[in-house]
C-alpha cells in the first residue's frame, strides 16, 4: 500500500521501501521517514555573507552543514554531487543532533572563530526537516542562531514546525514564471506562499540566479521586484551570476552588464539589491 509524503508539492506516493523524488525520504513499513537523518556530507565554517545573508549578523561566521537530496532538478546545480545523490557511495558521516550542536558551541567558544550558530545548507535541508528541527532545538538552547538556505518548496505545514526555531533564511526564488519553475521540477506558487509566510516570522533574504535565456527578461524582474516590495521593500534581493555547471555547461556565463541592468530594475522597488558572483 502506498503512503503519501506531505513534505513538498510533489506528494510522492511511495510503496514500502521506495524512496521519493528527493532521494532523502522513504517509506519504511508504511511510514514516511527521513532517510538522510544525521548523514552529513559537507561541513564548513563560512562567513555569513556566503549564504548569502548580508543583513543578518554581518561579519560573523556560521557552521554550515549539508546532507544529501533535493526535491528540485536544477540543471545548473553547483552542489549536484550531493543534492542529486541518494546517499549510496557518498562519503557521509553519521552524527547526532547533540554532536552537531556541541560542535557549533565549540566554535562559538573559540572567540576568534566568531561562530553564531548553524546554517543548514548545501543540499535542500527541508527534505530532511526532522534532523533540522532536532538540531535547531539544541542550538537554540545554547543561545545560538539557526539559518536555513532553502529552495522554499516545502509545505507550509513543515515551515510552521521550523519557524519557531529559525532566525534567518535565504530562499532561492529561481525566477518569476511558472513555466520556468516547471522546468526545474518546482512550483512558483508554492515558493511564493513559503516566502510570504517566512518573512513574517524571521529575517529573510532572497536569491535569484540569472540564467541566460531562461529568467533574464526585464519584465520578469520587474514583476518579481514588485511582488517582493508589496510584502516589504526592505527584503534584500541577491541577483547572482550564472556560470556553466552540471548539465548546463553549454551556456555562457551571465553577461555582467545584463546583471546590473536587472539589478537597476529591482532597485526601483526594493531598498536592498545586491549583485553577486561578479
Amino acid at each position: 500500500m502506498k503512503t503519501i509524503c506531505e513534505v513538498c508539492m510533489h506528494h510522492c506516493a511511495l510503496e514500502p521501501g521506495q524512496t521519493g523524488l528527493c532521494r532523502a525520504r522513504k517509506n519504511e513499513g508504511g511510514k514516511i521517514v527521513c532517510a538522510n537523518y544525521g548523514q552529513i556530507t559537507s561541513l564548513a565554517l563560512d562567513p555569513i555573507e556566503k549564504k548569502p545573508l548580508y543583513d543578518f549578523h554581518p561579519g560573523s561566521t556560521i557552521l554550515s552543514v549539508g546532507s544529501f537530496g533535493c526535491n528540485l532538478r536544477c540543471p545548473f546545480c553547483q552542489n549536484h554531487e550531493i543534492s542529486m545523490a541518494d546517499g549510496r557511495g557518498l562519503d557521509a558521516e553519521q552524527v547526532t543532533p547533540r554532536q552537531l550542536a556541541d560542535l557549533a558551541l565549540t566554535w562559538k567558544e573559540r572567540k576568534e572563530a566568531g561562530n553564531i550558530g548553524i546554517a543548514f545548507t548545501y543540499n535542500e535541508p527541508l527534505a530532511g526537516w526532522e534532523f533540522v528541527r532536532d538540531t535547531a532545538k539544541l542550538v537554540r538552547e545554547y543561545g545560538m542562531c539557526n539559518v536555513l538556505v532553502t529552495n522554499g518548496t516545502a509545505s507550509l505545514e513543515i515551515l510552521e514546525k521550523l519557524l519557531p526555531l529559525t532566525d534567518a533564511m535565504n530562499i532561492d526564488l529561481k525566477g518569476f514564471q511558472e513555466a520556468y519553475y516547471r522546468k526545474l521540477g518546482g512550483d512558483l506558487e508554492t515558493v511564493k506562499a513559503f516566502i510570504a509566510r517566512a518573512q513574517e516570522a524571521c529575517h529573510v533574504e532572497l536569491t535569484t540566479l540569472i540564467v541566460p535565456g531562461e529568467n533574464d527578461s526585464p519584465e520578469d524582474m520587474e514583476a518579481q521586484a514588485k511582488w517582493i516590495a508589496a510584502m516589504r521593500p526592505t527584503i534584500p534581493l541577491h541577483i547572482t551570476r550564472f556560470f556553466p555547471r552540471y548539465q548546463m555547461r553549454d551556456r555562457e556565463a551571465t553577461d555582467v552588464e545584463q546583471l546590473y541592468r536587472l539589478a537597476g530594475i529591482a532597485e526601483k522597488y526594493l531598498e536592498k539589491v545586491y549583485v553577486g558572483n561578479v
